[in-house]
């Protein structure tokens, strides 16, 4: 009985540890962030045209390839502040499950992986550019931006609204005007999205040395900068309506997502409290999702 037990133990323990190791390489690639990023993709790709599902599946394969390498390098390079972060201590390689080497060997092979399968199976603009994005998070943001600057993630944003270029030339072979419409839209979401976010981790940010707006310039002008740039952000995604890119449906979506963002922002500025911070935050989630959904809606009706 006793040799039945060790044996089931040794047969179990191989088990988990490789149920460990996958888990924690899926982690390196931040599946949750890319879960958003996927969504603009296949939002945009059926505001561009009528793709096929084989079409879509290969640009999100490829996409989130080259986020999920992006991400990889991430943890490798901020592997020295995550570790002094409650919130990221045990990502896979400051808890030392993953050695920093094979993390930035993982993120590198995931990015050449997404330019050669999404240049042979979609088209090279849309590798080109996914490969842009990649280099985009990883050498502008996290390299260069991230430590040295608290408008950081307003340029480093950059990078983030890149899928919906990658979708649009994966459907049309082109970039469009209404692509870089798109673009910009997710450009000026990242900044009020973001610092809602940094309002939350203000302590461990300053901690380490991080320069995000909050810790630089302190709450109350972050506050501010939230609403400034969320009634820019409102603004500009009125304006595919009055050029005629997009018509009514759209149009009464775009007006009450953003009065419901803008009053979010107002109440955060007011109020100064975590509980609208984080209240902002999550409905910031909900407003990129449910604006591009809404999109596809008036494409199609």
């Amino acid at each position: 009985m006793e040799a039945s037990r060790v044996t089931t133990r040794q047969q179990t323990w191989p088990l988990a540890g490789a149920r460990q190791v996958l888990s924690d390489y899926v982690e390196l690639t931040k599946p949750r962030v890319q879960s958003l990023l996927l969504l603009t993709t296949i939002t945009t790709m059926y505001v561009a045209g009528d793709p096929s599902l084989g079409l879509v599946a290969l640009t999100c394969l490829g996409g989130s390839l080259s986020a999920g390498g992006a991400g990889a390098v991430n943890h490798w390079f901020d592997r020295d502040i995550d570790a002094q972060m409650a919130r990221t201590a045990n990502r896979p390689v400051p808890a030392g499950r993953i050695a920093p080497n094979a993390a930035l060997i993982f993120g590198i092979v995931l990015a050449a992986l997404s330019f050669v399968q999404l240049s042979l199976t979609v088209n090279v603009l849309s590798a080109s550019l996914a490969f842009a994005g990649f280099l985009g998070y990883v050498l502008v943001y996290t390299v260069w931006l991230k430590r040295s600057t608290p408008q950081n993630i307003v340029i480093g944003g950059a990078a983030g609204a890149v899928p919906p270029l990658v979708a649009w030339a994966a459907v049309t072979g082109r970039v469009e005007l209404t692509a870089l419409y798109l673009f910009a839209i997710v450009f000026y979401w990242t900044p009020p999205h973001f610092w809602a976010l940094s309002l939350l981790m203000k302590d461990e940010y300053a901690r380490v040395g991080v320069p995000m707006m909050p810790v630089v310039r302190g709450e109350g002008e972050t506050r501010q900068l939230i609403v400034l740039y969320t009634v820019l952000l409102v603004a500009l995604t009125l304006m595919p309506v009055v050029f005629g890119y997009f018509g009514a449906i759209y149009g009464l979506a775009a007006v009450a997502l953003g009065g419901a963002f803008i009053a979010l922002s107002l109440r955060l500025w007011r109020e100064a409290e975590r509980r609208s911070a984080l209240r902002t935050y999550l409905f910031s989630l909900a407003y990129l999702a449910l604006l591009f959904l809404a999109m596809v809606l008036d494409a199609r009706l």
